[in-house]
């Protein structure tokens, strides 16, 4: 928008009594622009001496307009249709709002009369209009809910196109399908998604992405899209595009906004049509430092100790998907060093990290997580990780490598810490070897944590019976007792056990935070496996047993350590109650 000389230096008065800009700055800028006649504002922009958005807000106080700011707005998409992305980015208009019979717009001119008259014909309503700054209409444009309504767009095409084409390989070349599905992964990869679903109904292709552990319907396709999104996928997945009858697995990488992430694909056939799974592996958006994860007090410790020693087995259980990999990562970033081999063998590697040898099994060519240990132990390695424990010739295999003097970790699915001894006697191990080569035993599950913004409130009735239920026994007892028992315990500041109520939080439920969650934390239990464990085992107890025992040792379990985050206001009783409802 042009101003007069008036109206830049009122602006630029507002941003100096606003302390927004240095006047001894401004005056050096507006010397140097006076011999060559240019305006200052963009000068001062350009100088870096003020921002665009001061500028704008600035600028539309003068003019008396309403101002938005879109850096930090989301916008229903919905809403978003009402004026078409191509135009949205040409003319710089964003719609924010339909409101009495007019819809709310907010672009960098509000004098030009001709471009609204243009959008107000295209919305067919009348606008009401805001001034906003170029970085809020560059921001606005960039997010998410423009990439699914490209997506739909996109779609109405391919329906279109395939009612006078019918060959879905002819379609699966054409750039509209390549858009689609990189504005599909370009939003799940914002969305911090680790799954995307696929999946075709009878009218209809429903994607689905499991975000912070919970899937959610994004959007819904036209059937006639389906072949050729799919065969896309198996094209760049590097699968047999005619072969529709049975499931193939196959794996390739993107690039989102300067991230690589790793895609695993999984097809399987159903009912109406050919499902797609697509698991989404970000390595710059994953924290590889277990006390980020949440592990802390008597479980850290536990652990910590456990890697310390030169040889023996760390065991994680806990169902798919509750970050077991993601944690021996974290422990094997925790020990490395130059001066020790480490070898994985993992299905897949999914985190590449430098300074450790990382096999990927390929079952097809022999290469399994047996044989693969019996040849990385001839490689002279210091710490082996397998992937997973599946059968009992590779739970021998890591048995007799933790004999032999080596550090090795592994994974098994379990529900809990504790279950892991039974379940390797199971396998056929014999209970002195177990007994004598695991180091430490740890369970975990991951709850969505509460957002930035939140609410606190006091635990009603049945909260409050609940957590002293749960945790009451190792609750401070005494405002002495506190501080100790806190650090211990690794949260800070915990309640006293006899409170008539605990103060919780939770989060404000919006289109970044469903459900008031962003992120998750990991709810741990760690058991070390000292001589009383030792006897327990060789005496083949159960779980339940073992467990009591670690207890009486100073375990915390996953259910307690979800209620101390809980009370610590990073998760809710709903999210430890939903993951851990089945442990004790």
């Amino acid at each position: 928008m042009l101003l007069n000389k008036e109206q830049q230096d009122k602006v630029i008065d507002l941003m100096v009594a606003d302390g927004l800009v240095d006047v001894s700055q401004v005056k050096k800028v507006y010397a140097e622009v006076t011999k060559s006649g240019q305006p200052i504002l963009p000068a001062l922009k350009s100088k870096n001496i003020a921002t665009d958005d001061c500028i704008a807000h600035a600028t539309a106080i003068v003019l008396n307009v309403p101002y938005v700011d879109l850096r930090n707005i989301r916008f229903d998409k919905r809403i978003l249709l009402k004026i078409p992305q191509e135009v949205a980015q040409r003319s710089k208009v964003i719609p924010l709002m339909v409101e009495d019979g007019a819809l709310h717009v907010a672009l960098l001119d509000t004098s030009n009369i001709q471009k609204l008259d243009y959008v107000s014909t295209l919305a067919k309503m009348p606008l009401k209009t805001y001034m906003t700054s170029e970085s809020g209409i560059k921001n606005a444009l960039e997010q998410y809910v423009a990439d699914l309504k490209d997506v739909d767009r996109v779609a109405k095409q391919e329906e279109a196109r395939k009612n006078n084409k019918g060959d879905a390989q002819t379609i699966t070349q054409d750039s509209p399908i390549s858009k689609a599905l990189s504005s599909i992964l370009d939003y799940a990869a914002k969305s911090k998604a680790s799954d995307i679903h696929i999946e075709p109904l009878e009218k209809s292709l429903v994607i689905r992405c499991r975000i912070d552990g919970v899937l959610r319907k994004t959007m819904e396709l036209p059937k006639s899209i389906e072949p050729a999104l799919v065969s896309r996928i198996k094209i760049m997945a590097r699968l047999k595009i005619d072969e529709h009858r049975i499931p193939q697995d196959g794996q390739f990488e993107v690039n989102v906004n300067g991230n690589e992430i790793d895609l695993r694909i999984s097809t399987s056939p159903v009912v109406w049509g050919e499902q797609v799974v697509i698991r989404l592996l970000d390595k710059s958006g994953t924290s590889m430092e277990v006390e980020k994860m949440g592990m802390t007090g008597q479980a850290l410790r536990d652990v910590v100790a456990g890697i310390s020693r030169p040889n023996g087995m760390i065991l994680t259980s806990g169902p798919t998907g509750s970050g077991k990999s993601t944690t021996l990562y974290a422990l094997i970033k925790k020990i490395k060093d130059e001066s020790i081999n480490i070898v994985t063998l993992e299905d897949p590697v999914e985190y590449k990290m430098d300074g450790v040898n990382q096999i990927q099994i390929n079952v097809d060519a022999g290469l399994t997580f047996a044989s693969g240990l019996r040849s990385i132990l001839r490689q002279d390695p210091d710490v082996v990780m397998v992937g997973e424990i599946r059968d009992a010739e590779t739970a021998n295999l890591a048995v007799q490598a933790a004999l032999t003097g080596h550090l090795v970790f592994s994974t098994l699915h379990t529900n809990s810490a504790a279950g892991i001894l039974p379940r390797l006697l199971d396998m056929g191990i014999e209970p002195f070897l177990i007994a004598s080569t695991l180091n430490t035993v740890i369970g975990q599950r991951l709850v969505r944590r509460v957002a930035e913004r939140h609410d606190s409130y006091q635990s009603n009735e049945v909260e409050t019976a609940m957590v002293k239920e749960i945790v009451g026994d190792i609750l401070p007892k005494t405002s002495a007792d506190v501080a100790a028992i806190s650090e211990r315990l690794g949260y800070p500041n915990l309640p006293l056990a006899d409170s008539t109520s605990f103060t919780m939080v939770r989060g404000i439920d919006s289109e970044e935070t469903p459900g008031g969650y962003a992120g998750r934390a990991g709810l741990y239990e760690t058991i070390t496996v000292d001589d009383d464990i030792q006897k327990l085992i060789v005496a083949r107890a159960t779980s339940g047993d073992i467990m009591r025992v670690a207890k009486m040792k100073g375990t915390i379990s996953m259910r307690q350590d979800g209620t101390l985050k809980a009370l610590s206001g990073i998760t809710t009783m709903d999210e430890v109650n939903r993951v851990a409802s089945d442990l004790a």
